[in-house]
């Protein structure tokens, strides 16, 4: 892969120029900062994941693909930039090194993608789309007799949890303290003893695992041929519950409120011309549930169009930005996977069929139950949480004529 080339007529940004990715005027509508990035400094813009973590963010789709194909000049490593960032750091868990394949290149990486996919492969997906339905059937009847609901909280957020769990074989108990470690250290609040949280969770998962194998992914990383030790297996485990609980809730959540803001969608999915795919594949595209990650530190100064990045400061995709450049949009949806959502290149999400099949049940199985719901607010009243990285809403409330429970065959 060559390496990516310069435009004449880029020049390095100002400091003072950075956008503050952590303040909640981002959250409220990242693309209008997007196209003020754009306008201003073009394939690349200079920001703050914190007030103390500047970063780079690439906001053109081909310079991404550049770059996330080029694992040499921008290899996943932040051991030496972490040295100088402060444990209370609240991006910190989200950026530091750890044993697994997210944060390390070439034959280490490898040899932990390796354990992932042969782990993730295990799962049988008439399995997982049997367990979705009847994890999905207790949420919605919860919620059916009472006319009202936020599906973000009582049915994306928990199902998603649940649906992981099963996948790892993690018993609820358990689960519990690995979602609340996780959700700490999306949020970036108590994100270090979110983190500590997590590493004994999971820690105390992989010691119940070797007593009792399963067909589950933790066993199949336990048994793997890499011969993981006790500290790779557990952060494989953040990596796996990483990318299983908050995107995922952020997937399944998004897409419903596009389905049902959208006249596209909240009639024509219903009506069969347009399907629960046709809604996740547009999604995927132009509002993803990861907007900012896939991060990589190069270990040398390293121009990329015009611009210096600095050696040992992170480098961080914007997949919503670049799925949205005006270079490669397009308003053919359907069945388009270009997106940048899953990544690209060695570092590509394993678990891509697994998300999707999960949310395509958990969506087809509320609105088939729900048929007549609708969005309690209007869809521009609805709020974001802060964050450099994550797209999420903070509720997704929706009323609805209350329904009998449904019954499980």
């Amino acid at each position: 892969m060559p390496p990516p080339t310069p435009h004449a007529g880029h020049h390095a940004p100002t400091q003072q120029m950075r956008f503050a990715m952590y303040a909640p005027e981002f959250a409220a509508d990242p693309y209008r900062v997007y196209a003020q990035m754009r306008e201003q400094h073009g394939t690349l813009a200079l920001v703050y994941l914190d007030p103390d973590v500047p970063a780079t963010l690439v906001i053109g789709y081909h310079t991404a693909v550049r770059i996330l194909h080029d694992p040499v000049r921008f290899p996943a490593d932040p051991r030496l930039w972490q040295q100088g960032i402060p444990a209370r750091c609240p991006v910190l868990p989200m950026l530091e090194h750890r044993p697994n394949a997210l944060r390390n290149s070439g034959p280490v990486h490898t040899r932990y993608r390796a354990a992932n996919t042969a782990a993730l492969d295990h799962v049988r997906q008439h399995e997982l789309h049997a367990a979705v339905e009847q994890i999905a059937v207790p949420l919605i009847n919860e919620m059916c007799e009472m006319g009202h609901a936020d599906l973000l909280a009582q049915y994306a957020q928990p199902l998603a949890f649940q649906v992981l769990n099963v996948i790892l074989g993690c018993p609820p108990e358990i689960g519990q303290h690995v979602a609340s470690g996780m959700a700490a250290i999306f949020e970036g609040v108590n994100a270090e003893a979110g983190n500590v949280m997590l590493a004994e969770a999971l820690t105390e998962l992989v010691d119940l695992k070797r007593r009792y194998l399963g067909m589950d992914v933790t066993t199949g990383l336990l048994t793997h041929p890499a011969q993981l030790n006790e500290a790779e297996l557990m952060h494989q485990l953040v990596t796996l519950y990483g990318a299983g609980i908050e995107p995922e809730q952020n997937l399944i959540a998004n897409t419903l409120r596009l389905i049902l803001s959208d006249e596209r969608y909240s009639g024509d999915v219903l009506r069969g011309s347009l399907s629960v795919r046709d809604a996740l594949d547009e999604l995927l595209f132009v509002d993803p549930p990861m907007a900012n990650y896939c991060v990589s530190y190069p270990p040398t100064p390293v121009e990329v169009d015009g611009v210096i990045l600095p050696a040992h400061q992170p480098v961080v995709i914007s997949m919503a930005a670049c799925n949205n450049d005006p270079a490669v949009i397009s308003d053919q949806w359907k069945g388009n996977r270009s997106h940048l959502t899953w990544s690209t290149g060695p570092h590509a999400c394993p678990a891509q069929p697994l998300a999707y099949l999960i949310a395509q049940v958990a969506i087809e199985q509320i609105l088939d139950a729900l048929p007549e719901m609708e969005l309690a607010v209007p869809v521009d009243h609805l709020t974001y949480r802060p964050g450099p990285f994550h797209r999420s809403l903070t509720a997704l409330p929706v009323h609805f004529p209350p329904s009998p429970r449904l019954t499980l065959i």
